[in-house]
């Protein structure tokens, strides 16, 4: 209905008629319409998690097998409502699991599968450490929500730091001294060595 709302108020009394009564009838008139339409909408708009009442919210989240865990924030939860068919869609793939967590606004994320000295049935969880703090509890719900059964989960935290490096030319000379150890008939060993 947005174009409605630009509708009404493109509405232009001509020039002698845009002063006085008729310009306040038109204003009420606007008005009125556009509290009509607002009321007939708002029952569509409850459907809409991201932006329905709270009590809505709590049964659309029941429908969609969401849970709110503890000290969960309003916002993150109408995220989780919002995106559960498709953040169960995308559960069973690597490119999915983090697109779950990239929907979710955790950030970057990595998984590793089956690597070499680890049991065949562990997935490598790499994230910052920041987002192990800022995110403890929604990481772990999204583990139990959308993990892959009979899979265990490691997390490993990914830590940036600065490197420099710097290159140049060094014209120098490659020269091998090699060096000799022999053992003599006495059972001393001697050394020898060529320049």
């Amino acid at each position: 209905m947005p174009d409605f709302a630009s509708k009404m108020k493109s509405l232009k009394l001509p020039s002698w008629m845009n002063r006085g009564e008729p310009a306040k009838l038109l204003k009420a008139a606007v008005r009125f319409w556009t509290g009509i339409v607002a009321w007939v909408t708002w029952p569509l708009q409850q459907f809409d998690p991201l932006t329905c009442a709270e009590p809505l919210l709590n049964l659309l989240a029941y429908d969609r097998d969401i849970a709110r865990f503890n000290g969960e924030p309003l916002s993150l939860f109408r995220k989780r409502v919002a995106y559960a068919f498709v953040n169960a869609q995308d559960a069973g793939s690597v490119s999915g699991f983090i697109a779950i967590f990239d929907r979710l606004g955790i950030g970057y994320v990595e998984l590793l599968e089956r690597q070499a000295g680890i049991d065949w049935d562990v997935i490598i969880v790499r994230v910052s450490d920041s987002q192990i703090s800022d995110n403890a509890d929604l990481l772990l719900q999204i583990i139990r929500q959308y993990g892959r059964t009979c899979r265990r989960y490691q997390f490993e935290v990914i830590t940036t730091s600065g490197m420099r490096i710097r290159a140049g030319w060094n014209q120098g000379e490659y020269v091998c001294y090699p060096a000799t150890l022999g053992v003599s008939e006495t059972g001393t060993a001697t050394f020898g060595a060529t320049l």
